[in-house]
């Protein structure tokens, strides 16, 4: 019989024995409707043949896929990477499967990830949002319809959707008073789009940190960037033709001051003797640029867990007020911020 060479189905089982699909599938079950020697035939021959159920097709009959949609702004970094790991982890102890879909940072791809997760009847999605998202009529219509949802770093409509975020405000805190203490005055930072919420609660921990250490804001040495790597390049190529320049920098994540860093160094300037630098998000890179990168290392596995611990939530309990966990990251200290 040709048919290991693709997935086995009840019609094959049922075809073979000449019973049902309905009693194949009784039968897999252990019904006590169907007699147990057609129930051990079936089960042999499943076994011969290498039957396994298709998790798709037995959630349509059930109207319960159970698989996960999840949405990342990219597939590269270790940071989305670990994540997913976090969200997986819980999802399989649940009986769960896991769809993964990049918006490539598009407002466009996002939305249609949305459409084609959820034609293939995922249960619901767990979502980080692109840098582009600034309308959210796409996720409006999953909470109008009652679909579980859960945001998670980049978030919004906080008030309906339960989310997982760190506590950036004290993270980019611990950045500015690290610099201070190690005797930098003008601090720059590089933030993101000012509609995301990472950037606006990094920009308060920045202005927050400068009061405490007892420094001066000045305007010019808080600059943003779309995230990408030739923008980064060019507001840190603003920030060191000011006639002043900033003694330390400070991006709002990894990309931005990796960028930074090839661009300080291209200028002949040393990293931290001449501008020290700090990173967001910790990727693996931090450890093998010269000098190794100081940056904020996030909880990445445990926000995938608390994300999928949310979403299951949701399932269980959809009328429940949505909640945000607040989770503390940490400062790892490199050389490049330390003289």
């Amino acid at each position: 019989m040709e048919k290991g060479k693709r997935h086995i189905s009840l019609k094959d089982l049922a075809q073979e024995l000449g019973v049902s699909i309905s009693t194949v599938s009784r039968a897999l079950n252990n019904h006590p409707d169907i007699s147990p020697n057609v129930t051990r035939k079936v089960q042999k021959l499943a076994a011969e043949m290498n039957y396994s159920p298709n998790p798709l097709a037995m959630g349509l009959l059930k109207q319960a896929t159970r698989m996960i949609g999840v949405i990342v702004p990219d597939l590269v970094t270790h940071f989305y990477s670990s994540i997913i790991s976090g969200i997986e982890h819980i999802a399989e102890e649940k009986g769960y499967y896991i769809l993964i879909a990049s918006s490539n940072e598009s407002l466009k791809k996002e939305i249609k990830a949305v459409e084609n997760l959820m034609k293939t009847r995922v249960e619901g999605l767990i979502v980080c949002l692109s840098q582009e998202t600034k309308t959210y009529e796409h996720f409006d219509r999953l909470i109008n319809n009652h679909i579980p949802l859960v945001f998670f770093d980049r978030v919004c409509r906080i008030d309906k959707v339960p989310s997982v975020v760190v506590d950036n405000v004290d993270a980019a805190q611990k950045i500015t008073s690290h610099f201070c203490k190690n005797g930098f005055q003008r601090i720059a930072y590089i933030a993101g789009p000012d509609h995301l919420n990472i950037s606006q609660q990094r920009t308060q921990g920045y202005l927050s940190g400068l009061k405490k250490c007892g420094l001066e804001f000045r305007s010019e040495l808080l600059v943003k960037c779309n995230m990408s790597t030739l923008d980064a390049t060019k507001v840190t190529a603003a920030l060191l033709e000011l006639s002043i320049r900033p003694d330390a920098i400070f991006g709002i994540n990894d990309t931005v001051a990796f960028a930074a860093m090839k661009e300080i160094k291209r200028r002949g300037l040393r990293i931290p003797e001449d501008v020290a630098l700090v990173g967001f998000t910790d990727e693996f890179h931090s450890t093998v640029v010269d000098p190794a990168l100081t940056s904020i290392t996030h909880p990445t596995f445990e926000i995938g867990q608390e994300a999928a611990r949310l979403f299951f939530s949701r399932i269980e309990n959809p009328d429940a007020e949505p909640i945000q966990k607040v989770l503390k990251t940490k400062l790892v200290i490199r050389k490049s911020s330390v003289r």
